[in-house]
């Protein structure tokens, strides 16, 4: 099988030429063919040759589009493998993703400008607030709020105290708020970075009522990306401000 293999790929056109070289030399030596013949020959063998070599040219080109394709193939399935910084969360699963983030949180979560009323609603506190006061590896959680939210966090305190881990609840840390964005920090157990839920403030990623600001969209900004030191920084600026 082998030895078969090897004789497939030998370039049987250019032995061929050989032979042929040779034997017509042998056979103007010997005065068998004239100089005629022996020059038609040759030229003949240099047009085959010639044929060969641009028909291996032909080849190459076709491979070099080939790997070119399977580079561009790879590359695209590497940009796919590559975890996205941040997964957008729309309506029907951000009460959902929420209530996740919570539960798997752990250390120190840190509420920057959401909006309280949000929390006011039983159904709503109990989904996006409760978990976070029960989960025990949450070991504190600080809330950095605009002043206009003053009333609010009275409202909303008592619902808090009544939970088990009210304890947890640091006295917020009250600002002028100058930004469009509204997040909610802590370390996930399960792979020990920082993760955010970050929303944005205004349509189309904000709902708003006459009795409440909702999100509508947000974004779980994963722990791998460049934009959670930016966060924490921005979190650091307020509260040194403060």
């Amino acid at each position: 099988m082998v030895h078969t293999k090897r004789l497939l790929n030998l370039e049987w056109d250019a032995i061929a030429g050989v032979i042929a070289a040779v034997t017509a030399i042998v056979m103007e030596l010997l005065h068998l063919i004239q100089g005629e013949v022996l020059l038609t020959l040759t030229v003949a063998l240099i047009a085959l040759l010639f044929l060969r070599d641009m028909r291996r040219e032909g080849a190459m080109e076709r491979l070099e589009g080939r790997l070119a394709a399977v580079q561009v193939s790879l590359r695209e399935i590497e940009v796919g493998l590559l975890p996205p910084d941040a997964v957008l969360i729309g309506p029907n699963r951000i009460r959902k993703v929420s209530t996740e983030f919570l539960v798997h949180a752990s250390g120190e979560m840190i509420w920057f400008n959401v909006c309280l009323s949000m929390y006011k609603p039983p159904a709503l506190f109990d989904a996006l607030l409760r978990p976070a006061l029960e989960n025990p590896r949450i070991t504190t959680m600080r809330f950095i709020l605009d002043k206009d939210q003053r009333r609010l966090w009275e409202e909303i305190l008592p619902t808090i105290r009544a939970c088990p881990g009210a304890h947890k609840v640091q006295e917020p840390t009250w600002i002028d708020n100058q930004e469009s964005i509204s997040l909610i920090v802590a370390d996930s157990a399960a792979t020990g970075r920082t993760e955010a839920l970050l929303s944005f403030w205004g349509e189309p990623f904000m709902a708003r009522s006459t009795e409440r600001s909702v999100p509508r969209y947000i974004f779980h900004i994963q722990g791998h990306s460049e934009l959670i030191s930016r966060f924490l920084e921005i979190l650091r600026n307020y509260r040194l401000s403060a």
